[in-house]
């Protein structure tokens, strides 16, 4: 992908961001999923008093792809920040049960591009290199889901 294309994509992902549900750690993140037909899934993170309730943005966006039924994806847009300084430059990188429901439904070679909402330098990797010898439907005999 072009870095104009991630850039965009990012800016989805602030946007989404700028919508979340967090008042409880204050940490907000939206995604923004990029399907292999075009279409762009956007989601927050959304917390719940439960914490553990709590759902990330990169699974919001995952499983609204999925009701959508969108196959293949080629990028993942992530970007986070504290909302008392929503200017600091901060890397949220996807947490690991996010790497693993994306490794189910992404491919290793994935595009993930993560960014601050301000100032700083994205970090732009592979799914791979974010949860390298992931656990997926191969290990299971199941290469085709």
């Amino acid at each position: 992908m072009q870095p104009s294309d991630l850039k965009a994509l990012a800016e989805r992902a602030k946007a989404a961001a700028d919508s979340a549900y967090a008042p409880y750690s204050k940490f907000h993140v939206g995604a923004a999923l990029l399907a292999a037909d075009g279409r762009i899934f956007c989601a927050p993170n959304i917390e719940n008093a439960s914490y553990g309730l709590g759902l990330c943005a990169e699974t919001n966006a995952m499983m609204a792809a999925v009701t959508a039924g969108a196959k293949g994806f080629r990028a993942l847009a992530v970007v986070g920040y504290r909302a008392e300084a929503p200017e600091e430059p901060v890397l949220a990188t996807p947490c690991g049960r996010c790497r693993q429901i994306l490794a189910e439904f992404c491919p290793p070679h994935l595009t993930v591009h993560i960014a601050p909402n301000s100032g700083g330098t994205p970090l732009t990797v592979t799914l791979a290199d974010l949860l390298p010898h992931a656990f997926g439907p191969g290990a299971l005999g199941n290469a085709d889901t």
